[in-house]
């Protein structure tokens, strides 16, 4: 009995002291809350806030294999690399494509966020779609262990959307955001810090980017890049009409002749584009309604829907929800940096139960 004692004691003060030092570890390490996302990848280091926001793309010389650029370099470099050159998306629909360049990435991005010192291997928070398998999971964890991370968590991004979006996850009370990225679609309602109703699906922002170029092509038998796509969705792109429709030259090359060509198109006419996967979204929302418990559904209803990531920047998007739904819709303060505050304010409440365990 008395053996049985002290063993039970000495594992509480070894793990008192396991605690203390993987805490003082952090302190020195720099934690890092990461934003893994198909379009952008954001970064937050303890102390110092969101020192990265960078495109998630790498630039390859398919000779040699060596990365020549990473972020907004490589981003710059899409559609107009020679052909030993290739500028890739190392994630498609939120979960790792091509295991290499992802590693690659994150190393360089840990390295911009972490100046060299004596001690280099942070702790990780990293948010990722909710509906990503086991194996893609591991995926990730493995790509920012072999980038340099010590310890690693992953949190799902609607979660972490809705800590950064400042929601009381923590309260009985049915709080429902929507998160839409580059490659994913994430809708939750969260209650006492856990899911109650979840949804997911691989249409967001690249899908509306795609509907363009498309339409476009369609339409206007004109040829243009995803970048470009990209700039008439974030210039003149809506979900719900407009008091004021507005138009945009846009230039490509002419599907018949093959030469360059520059059209006007009106946002009434993208709107028209991207009405599917917008639509798609709206029928997400409601899906998840459907499947929330009834009093957490009234408490939706109450405090209405928040949009969070990318394409909570649409214009109009929020309206459209609203009038689906018949539910207030609230655009996050910031959000582009939901899921990276959130991941950082879940390293906070980790560091937390280091010290007090």
């Amino acid at each position: 009995m008395h053996h049985a004692v002290t063993r039970d004691r000495y594992q509480r003060t070894l793990d008192r002291f396991t605690n203390t030092a993987m805490h003082w570890f952090s302190r020195f390490s720099r934690d890092m809350g990461i934003d893994l996302g198909t379009a952008n990848t954001l970064v937050h280091v303890h102390g110092r806030g969101i020192l990265l926001r960078e495109p998630s793309v790498v630039a390859v010389d398919t000779d040699t294999g060596d990365v020549l650029a990473v972020g907004e370099d490589a981003k710059r470099m899409v559609g107009r690399t020679p052909a030993r050159i290739a500028a890739i998306r190392p994630l498609k629909d939120g979960v790792i494509a091509d295991f290499d360049a992802t590693e690659a990435m994150l190393k360089h991005f840990i390295r911009k966020c972490q100046p060299r010192r004596w001690f280099t291997h942070p702790r990780m928070v990293i948010g990722v779609p909710s509906g990503i398998t086991e194996v893609e999971r591991r995926a990730v964890e493995d790509a920012a262990r072999q980038a340099g991370a010590w310890d690693i968590n992953i949190i799902d991004e609607p979660m972490a959307a809705a800590i950064g979006a400042g929601l009381p996850v923590a309260d009985p009370v049915g709080n429902m955001i929507i998160d839409i990225g580059g490659g994913t679609t994430e809708i939750a309602v969260i209650s006492l810090g856990g899911t109650c109703a979840q949804r997911s699906m691989r249409i967001a922002g690249e899908e509306m980017d795609e509907a363009i170029a498309n339409y476009i092509r369609r339409e206007f038998s004109l040829y243009i890049g995803e970048s470009t796509a990209e700039q008439i969705k974030l210039r003149i792109g809506s979900a719900y009409p407009q008091p004021e429709e507005e138009t945009m030259e846009v230039r490509g090359k002419d599907l018949l002749s093959g030469l360059p060509k520059s059209i006007i198109i009106s946002s009434g006419e993208i709107r028209e584009a991207i009405a599917e996967p917008v639509q798609a979204i709206v029928e997400l929302a409601k899906e998840t309604l459907d499947s929330t418990p009834p009093e957490l559904a009234a408490d939706v209803m109450n405090r209405g829907i928040v949009l969070a990531g990318g394409g909570a920047l649409l214009s109009g998007l929020d309206q459209l929800i609203s009038a689906e739904t018949d539910i207030p819709v609230y655009v996050a303060e910031d959000p582009l940096v939901c899921v990276a505050m959130g991941t950082a304010k879940y390293l906070e409440e980790l560091d937390g139960m280091l010290v007090t365990d």
